[in-house]
C-alpha cells in the first residue's frame, strides 16, 4: 500500500495572483504615464501654435507681432502645463518676409519642444529622455484686408 502526502497549497494563488499583478500593472501604469504626458504636450503645442498664428495677423504692425505670437504661444503651453522656456517658436511668412501683414500674406507658426518621461532622472548624461512634439499652423492673412506692415 503506498501512501501519497498531500502539500498543503492553501493561500498560494492568492501570493501568485498580487505578484503577477504588480509585475504587469506598474509596467502598464508607467506606459499609460508617459503616452498621457506625451499628448498633453501634443495639445499644447497645437494651441500654441494656433494661438501664435491667429496673435500675428491681429497684431496693429509687424513688429509687435512677432512678440504677441510668442507670448500667446507661452501662455497656451503653459495652460496645458508644458515648460514654455524649453519651447521654440518659430515664425514665417510668404511670399515677403519683410511684409507678413500685406494682403496675400501667408503666416506660417511652427512650436516645437520636449517633454521629458515621467520619473526618470538623468542617469547618462545631463538630459533627460525625452519625447520630441512639434506643431504647425498656417494662417492666411486676407486678400482683402488693409496692409499693416
Amino acid at each position: 500500500m503506498t501512501v501519497r502526502l498531500r502539500h498543503q497549497e492553501s493561500g498560494s494563488a492568492i501570493v501568485e495572483f498580487v505578484w503577477l499583478g504588480l509585475i504587469l500593472l506598474v509596467p502598464l501604469v508607467y506606459i499609460l504615464l508617459a503616452v498621457f504626458d506625451t499628448q498633453r504636450a501634443s495639445y499644447g503645442v497645437s494651441a500654441a501654435s494656433r494661438a501664435a498664428g491667429r496673435v500675428f495677423v491681429l497684431a496693429p504692425d509687424q513688429v509687435s507681432a512677432y512678440a504677441r505670437a510668442d507670448r500667446a504661444a507661452r501662455v497656451a503651453l503653459a495652460d496645458q502645463g508644458v515648460d514654455a522656456g524649453s519651447a521654440a517658436v518659430t515664425i514665417s511668412c510668404r511670399p515677403d518676409p519683410a511684409r507678413c501683414l500685406s494682403p496675400g500674406a501667408v503666416v506660417t507658426v511652427v512650436v516645437r519642444t520636449t517633454q521629458p518621461l515621467p520619473m526618470t532622472p538623468s542617469l547618462m548624461g545631463a538630459s533627460r529622455p525625452s519625447v520630441t512634439v512639434d506643431s504647425t499652423h498656417t494662417e492666411p492673412y486676407g486678400t482683402f484686408r488693409e496692409d499693416r506692415s
